[in-house]
């Protein structure tokens, strides 16, 4: 059985005027992330940890930001299609794990809502999802609060 891991890292700039959409959740707060999708860090590092994994290039070469379709599209209908080519390549997710640093909102009451999105959207159970949240101690572009960051790993498994 083949196994393979891959690991995804994104950031974005904090601006007002925006939604903060984390996990696919939409978090109360009074900046959003800047992109040209809705900017989801966590998301985008989910699907950048899939794709390596897949040795199949990254999120702009699947979802370019040069494209229109892709202003302002939901990321959680990216990460779809990200698993529907993981399944189309002959794989299934056995586990993830995603760290999001961000100093500010406090995500804790936000995380269960997030593995419940992700695992829905990588038909896999809740249990295979891990969301953590931490802060870099008002160091780095999370600690100023000019942008978050995500990191993802990912293991596939080849489905049987």
């Amino acid at each position: 059985m083949k196994i393979r891991t891959g690991l995804g890292y994104d950031v974005h700039q904090l601006v007002p005027g925006r939604p903060l959409i984390l996990g696919g959740v939409n978090i109360p707060f009074t900046k959003g992330l800047l992109g040209h999708s809705d900017a989801d860090v966590l998301i985008h590092s989910v699907i950048d940890a899939i794709l390596g994994a897949l040795a199949a290039g990254d999120i702009g070469s699947h979802f370019p930001d040069s494209d229109p379709q892709y202003k302002t599209i939901d990321s959680r209908l990216l990460l779809r299609k990200t698993c529907n080519l993981l399944l189309d390549k002959g794989f299934v997710l056995g586990n993830l794990d995603v760290t999001v640093c961000a100093q500010q909102p406090k995500l804790m009451p936000f995380i269960p809502q997030m593995r419940q999105n992700l695992a829905e959207d990588l038909q896999t159970e809740i249990e295979n999802i891990s969301v953590k949240a931490t802060t870099e101690e008002h160091l780095g572009i999370s600690g100023s609060e000019n942008g978050m960051t995500a990191t993802a790993i990912v293991l596939i498994t080849e489905s049987i």
